[in-house]
């Protein structure tokens, strides 16, 4: 697996979400709000809003919180209408971005978008100009905590459909095939695993290195803010040597 998702990107993105927890389930709300509007508010049925209370559970939503969010998205009163919109882009250097967006207004999205992009010593792209270069996968992530027996886990993993299982002395990394990522995760999940991350990611094929400074300054600052944003979901990349 890519350095991409090792653990120090991992725990410095679990600190991020800890500092910006408000915002953090703010997004993961509209998530849930905009998968039982697609499908209706019973997990059981709805794989989205599964996948959606999976992510939830990862990220320390409480549960009130979650139960919430479904019951505001069920009602008839739910007047907001988001919309999924993923851009595609280049950061400083060509350094591929895909960037997922709910948005309630695509203008106002797509004008800040261009803007980050621009801004930051890259440019927006056209549908399609890199997602060739990513592979999109499901991804556990439990953290290893010498609990766990690595046979153990490789072997529940694997038997659940999992395609592949990286250990490390601080994790283990998980892949599946999309298609399978509910099924693995639930399985995992009955027989007591918990989750640092679950959830469907895009990675990437190769990785791009940024040598100098300037270059690392401006693509720590696109990514900075393209999170910041209310509408930004998640942003995927193939920079290898993030500080993220």
């Amino acid at each position: 697996m890519s350095g991409h998702n090792k653990w120090s990107t991992i725990k410095h993105k679990k600190g991020k979400a800890d500092a910006q927890r408000g915002k953090i389930f703010t997004k993961i709300g509209r998530e849930i709000a905009v998968a039982v509007k697609s499908g209706g508010a019973d997990p059981e049925t709805n794989s989205k809003l599964k996948d959606a209370i999976a992510k939830a559970k990862a990220n320390n939503m409480p549960n009130d919180t979650v139960l919430r969010s479904i019951k505001k998205a069920s009602g008839e009163g739910m007047s907001d209408n988001f919309e999924e919109i993923t851009y595609e882009g280049y950061g400083p250097c060509g350094v591929a971005v895909i960037v997922e967006t709910l948005t309630d207004n695509r203008n106002r999205t797509a004008g800040d978008m261009r803007h980050y992009f621009d801004k930051f010593g890259g440019n927006l792209g056209t549908n399609g100009c890199v997602m060739f270069m990513f592979d999109q996968k499901g991804v556990i992530v439990i953290e290893n905590d010498g609990t766990i027996d690595e046979e153990k886990i490789m072997m529940d993993a694997l038997e659940a459909g999992a395609e592949d299982v990286e250990a490390s002395d601080e994790c283990f990394e998980i892949t599946t095939a999309v298609s399978d990522f509910s099924a693995v995760r639930d399985i995992l999940e009955v027989k007591g695993y918990s989750f640092a991350i679950a959830e469907v990611q895009y990675i990437p094929q190769t990785e791009t290195t940024l040598t100098d400074e300037k270059d690392v300054l401006m693509m720590n600052k696109l990514i900075e803010h393209v999170e910041d944003s209310d509408d930004v979901q998640n942003i995927w990349h193939n920079w290898e040597n993030c500080d993220e």
